[in-house]
């Protein structure tokens, strides 16, 4: 049947038209580096305008915040070290790109203070796209990258500095919600139990039936822990299972609390996380293998992949950054919303690898 069953389907089915539907408009739209340089820093300013305006209606009082570091904060990561990476292939071709380069760091405080203000997990996520963009730029220039203990101690105190920072505007303002260490106290209280429900009861296609939620009414796999977006299965019409209003409780228990690979394994089976995870491999070895044809074309004296390169640099360290994110540390950054973006970003390296050639008869 064509209608999906179940969200597990669901997800399947749209994760294939984005990808086909990504891979067709990739060879039809050309992607010249002005352009995608231009789309790069425009996108990234629209972003870091939204999070510091949702950072603002979290501080202030009778405004409601939407938390668009979820959904948006891997697009905040491509579009970032897309436009860093067209500024130094503007460098390597000779043109100057002084000024692209200082509001490149400007940005790169704004959307990491007003981000890490709506979520910690936000900051995280940050961090590794600036990592993975790093890796990416230097392997693709052709750049020295030594990692050193001072570098290493440098990002890790950058990052407990972030944290701090946090805690000490939380008793400052008053404000318990921008406390990392509640964050760590909710996961000692509820990430035993969260174990313990995905360990005792996750079989190889899904789980033990009536160990979820819906208790008989529970399918055994698919049942709604790893969703894409509620509205859109709701304007859909479709009927699976959805958590929402005072249910989204129950979904916290294995959504907030723990790494993707537990509630995957749990809501897919481990035949779902290990395909998850194969699949995981499959594009970052793609899009490494066309990143080096990119170099090579380059380095041989072609322009003509100048634009696709800087994009494909972002979107690897969007995907690399939300994977590692997502399956080993927090699971909401790639699940409901965040699901959505992390097909778009997978579809958006898979592109690069498929080539329609076009014939006259």
């Amino acid at each position: 049947m064509l209608i999906a069953q179940n969200n597990l389907q669901f997800i399947l089915e749209v994760a294939v038209i984005i990808h086909v539907g990504i891979i067709l408009l990739f060879n039809v739209v050309a992607a010249p580096l002005s352009l995608v340089m231009f789309l790069g820093t425009v996108l990234t300013v629209a972003l870091a305008l939204i999070f510091s305006l949702d950072a603002a209606f979290l501080l202030l009082p009778f405004l409601s915040h939407h938390e668009f570091t979820h959904p948006f904060g891997p697009f905040a990561v491509l579009f970032w070290v897309t436009m860093v990476a067209s500024s130094n292939l503007l460098t390597e071709a000779g043109i100057g790109s002084a000024s692209v380069k200082k509001l490149s760091l400007l940005l790169f405080f704004v959307i990491a203070i007003s981000g890490g203000l709506m979520h910690r997990s936000f900051l995280v996520l940050w961090l590794l796209g600036w990592a993975f963009g790093y890796l990416l730029m230097s392997k693709s220039f052709r750049r020295s990258t030594k990692i050193t203990k001072k570098s290493v101690l440098s990002f890790i105190l950058a990052g407990a500095g972030a944290f701090a920072l946090m805690e000490f505007l939380s008793k400052v303002l008053n404000k318990s919600v921008l406390s990392p260490m509640l964050r760590i106290t909710r996961l000692e209280e509820n990430t035993v139990p969260s174990l313990s429900l995905v360990l005792k009861n996750t079989t190889f296609w899904g789980h033990v039936q009536g160990s979820c939620y819906w208790k008989s009414a529970c399918l055994g796999g698919a049942d709604g822990y790893i969703t894409l977006p509620i509205t859109m299965i709701q304007n859909l019409g479709l009927p699976y299972h959805i958590f929402y209003g005072v249910l989204v409780v129950k979904k916290d228990y294995i959504d907030y609390m723990l790494p993707g690979i537990f509630a995957v394994a749990f809501d897919a089976g481990f035949f779902g996380l290990l395909f998850l995870l194969f699949w995981v491999m499959i594009v970052t070895f793609c899009g490494l293998s066309v990143l080096r044809r990119y170099q090579e074309q380059r380095l041989n004296g072609s322009r003509m992949y100048l634009g696709r390169e800087a994009l494909l640099i972002g979107s690897l360290a969007a995907f690399l950054s939300q994977s590692l994110m997502g399956l080993f540390i927090f699971n909401r950054s790639f699940n409901s919303s965040a699901l959505l973006t992390y097909i778009i970003i997978s579809a958006l390296v898979m592109a690069h690898t498929v080539t329609i050639k076009r014939t006259i008869s």
